[in-house]
């Protein structure tokens, strides 16, 4: 499979640079005039699909706001992926999965392994259980072509107190993290 940068950057050239979330939160789904349940669930996301998903480059659905509703969430949630994916869209899954191990691995294979009903053209992955936890995503988003989104630097104000950390090399626990993706990157 081309390498995802390959493939963002050619559906930003056909389509232009939108990234649409697709975050059906409790409140979003009452602003539609939608129950927040999985048929409101499912309203919404086939909504926001029919009417994208021929048009915009990337869609970033929050993996979250439809595991809320168990497997007929991520039901939806499949059917989706599929469609978007199908229509020509790329889909940068927000789970921001980090794990060690074995549990990682299998997260990464939700996301990143072709033949899963998830597969996603990125994922956003946390370091925050050390680096080297994210080897199994790594490796197979090379494997894939998958592309990761890996978190150094977050808006939440709750973030600091981890990443704005100062190790005992003076280097923040952020600055550590880019450095590794850097270093990955190469």
């Amino acid at each position: 499979m081309t390498a995802f940068g390959a493939r963002l950057r050619a559906a930003m050239d056909e389509r232009g640079p939108l990234c649409v979330g697709i975050d059906p939160h409790a409140s979003l789904l009452a602003a539609w005039g939608l129950e927040d349940d999985v048929d409101g669930l499912e309203t919404f996301t086939r909504t926001v699909v029919e009417a994208l998903a021929g048009t915009v480059a990337v869609f970033k659905p929050q993996s979250a706001f439809f595991e809320r509703f168990g497997s007929r969430g991520v039901a939806v949630l499949e059917q989706a992926v599929a469609d978007l994916r199908a229509a020509g869209g790329l889909v940068v899954m927000d789970a921001k999965r980090g794990d060690i191990g074995s549990t990682m691995a299998a997260y990464a294979q939700t996301y990143l392994r072709p033949d899963s009903p998830l597969f996603s053209d990125a994922l956003t992955v946390s370091p925050y259980l050390g680096y080297g936890s994210l080897k199994p995503a790594v490796d197979l988003a090379r494997e894939s072509g998958a592309g990761l989104f890996v978190l150094a630097l977050t808006s939440n104000p709750e973030g600091a107190e981890v990443q704005r950390a100062v190790r005992e090399d003076g280097r923040t626990v952020a600055a550590t993290m880019l450095a590794h993706l850097a270093a990955e990157n190469a």
